[in-house]
């Protein structure tokens, strides 16, 4: 939640660069620290899923439902 919070304030930070007329290369330096921020909290999310979910899933017989989620999120990952 904390850096769902961080990155909440940069967007807010992005509208007011935006509206101010800010400089374009300013604003696109702050972008990408907010897709850096993003893609941190989906490789937290993802190692946690698989540290939990995903075990549990395959120690209860689930391996084809672990397997799928596996591939889904790596697709994902690869756009």
């Amino acid at each position: 939640m904390r850096r769902l919070k961080l990155i909440e304030g940069q967007v807010r930070g992005l509208q007011k660069l935006v509206g101010n007329g800010t400089y374009c290369i300013d604003v696109i330096t702050q972008t990408s620290a907010v897709k850096q921020g993003l893609s941190n909290v989906e490789d937290l999310l993802l190692e946690n899923h698989l540290a939990t979910c995903i075990i549990n899933q395959i120690t209860s017989g689930k391996t084809q439902k672990a397997k799928q989620e596996i591939l889904k999120v790596y697709k994902l990952k690869r756009k």
